[in-house]
């Protein structure tokens, strides 16, 4: 199985948006996405992706087919982290492979990829509701960093609610 991590170009952000809305509605139950009055699930940081230099939006692609996408922020200042104190730290912003290809190694290899493509500071959140996500994160980062190599807190506040993992790459 070929995995492919790819940065999205610009002429091809349609793609990226139609796998926003799978991943919308796929979260919905976890986050309460609901659907504007055209059917769509809004991305308020969608055309950001190309326009701030910080923003990665990566397409995934298993043997050549599309299989998901991770929205990656490099380098937040620290006032914007929740528990990393690094001067500057990488986050995925969103995650999101498709149902077809989880359970088989695709978002492990994507996630392991992103953190040793861009090595420093990580801190990754997950929503409180989604137990998936968070069992899938701390099998990531228990086989990456090895049991005790990332620090885990349960925030719950006005800015966000779930889990934070942080960790060096």
């Amino acid at each position: 199985m070929m995995i492919d991590v790819a940065l999205v170009p610009y002429e091809d952000k349609t793609i990226l948006y139609q796998l926003l809305q799978l991943y919308q509605y796929d979260s919905s139950e976890f986050d309460g996405h609901a659907l504007n009055q055209h059917g769509f699930y809004l991305y308020r940081y969608f055309d950001h992706q190309w326009a701030e230099e910080y923003r990665r939006p990566f397409l995934v692609r298993v043997d050549g087919e599309l299989a998901g996408f991770a929205l990656v922020s490099l380098g937040v200042p620290q006032a914007y982290m929740k528990l990393s104190t690094a001067e500057g730290t990488n986050t995925i912003t969103e995650f999101f492979i498709m149902r077809k290809f989880r359970g088989k190694g695709v978002g492990k290899e994507v996630a392991v990829t992103l953190f040793n493509r861009f090595p420093g500071a990580w801190e990754i959140r997950q929503t409180s509701g989604n137990k998936n996500a968070h069992a899938f994160w701390r099998r990531v980062l228990a086989s990456y960093k090895g049991e005790g190599g990332y620090r885990e807190e349960q925030l719950q506040g006005d800015s966000w609610d779930g889990p934070v993992q942080v960790f060096e790459s």
